[in-house]
């Protein structure tokens, strides 16, 4: 039993080490727009994101239910423990590596890919719920997709409202109105990604006989989101840089649209219990706005850097995850 509890505790860990990287490596999902268009300060931004991502953590349980039952049954495997450490050490290892680089990769890509690979490995491709991971997958292929459209409409949609108007009495306009989309992203942001944490942690504790539900336990929620909202805190400037400055020059009206629309492209998958990537939503929601604005001034070849790490992260994930699995046990 103590062998059981300390393992437990290992996975708890990891959990929170994940969660905390995930909320300094999507900071900047909720928070590039309105710093780099001067609408927040740095360090306001940042204690926005940290309070907002907390609220969104401990307010939903759907996405969390999802990740702990939808790709593997957790009350079918004889080694749950083990296929969860291999899982977090992977995910946390590309989480690391992609935020190092300044490539803003996604952490739900990371955390899919790697249970996936883990129970593969470590349980047999029967254990893998086929159908489930690939609900999940589709989720993650379409939501860039809509994010983009739907920034690009709603910019054209702004475009014609307020095109004729000075651009200065704009600007100042959108750039308070970003205060509030900030903090918007943000609470988006800790309804869907803090939820894989709290997920992961129910799926080690169903595992161990330890909890019979995949409805998290009150602890492991508030630990979850003060994890996010800690790692929140800590910020990623690197990837902030990325999004704010090297896909195109961002107005106010733009970080308001993009924020807008991903923060409402998340909003739906979590009613739907889809756990989507927040950075892909971001992204592709400022490279909609940007196409809108002006199509030419899209660097689209740091969009294209973008778009490989998001089709290369499952994969190369998986397999690490399984690799770790037969190196550790």
């Amino acid at each position: 039993m103590e062998t059981t509890i300390l393992v437990l505790a290992i996975v708890v860990i990891l959990a929170l080490a994940f969660d905390f990287i995930n909320g300094f490596h999507d900071t900047a999902n909720a928070i590039a727009m309105s710093v780099s268009t001067r609408a927040l300060k740095p360090r306001t931004a940042i204690l926005l994101a940290a309070g907002m991502n907390f609220l969104g953590a401990i307010t939903f349980t759907g996405v969390a239910k999802t990740i702990g039952g939808s790709i593997a049954d957790p009350t079918k495997l004889d080694n749950g423990i083990e296929i969860v450490i291999a899982t977090l050490i992977a995910a946390i290892i590309w989480n690391l590596a992609t935020w190092w680089f300044g490539i803003p990769s996604s952490s739900s890509h990371a955390m899919i890919g790697a249970l996936a690979g883990a129970v593969f490995v470590g349980a047999g491709s029967d254990s893998v719920n086929w159908k489930g991971f690939l609900e999940i997958v589709e989720a993650l292929i379409f939501s860039p997709l809509i994010a983009f459209a739907v920034g690009y409409v709603i910019m054209m949609i702004l475009k014609y409202t307020v095109g004729r108007r000075s651009p200065h009495t704009v600007n100042k306009g959108f750039r308070s109105m970003q205060v509030l989309t900030a903090a918007l992203q943000s609470f988006a942001h800790g309804t869907n990604d803090a939820q894989k944490a709290m997920g992961i942690m129910t799926f080690a504790l169903i595992s161990a006989d330890r909890w019979d539900t995949l409805e998290p336990p009150l602890w492991v929620k508030l630990a979850a989101a003060t994890a996010i909202a800690l790692g929140t805190s800590v910020g990623g400037w690197k990837i902030i840089k990325t999004l704010g400055t090297k896909i195109f020059k961002i107005e106010p009206i733009n970080g308001f649209a993009a924020d807008v629309s991903s923060a409402s492209v998340i909003f739906t998958a979590t009613m739907f219990h889809l756990p989507i990537s927040t950075t892909h939503a971001a992204t592709s929601s400022i490279l909609g706005v940007g196409a809108a604005k002006r199509f030419r001034e899209v660097k689209w070849g740091m969009a294209g850097r973008i778009v490989v790490a998001w089709f290369i992260t499952i994969p190369i994930v998986a397999v690490m995850a399984g690799l770790i699995f037969k190196l550790l046990f």
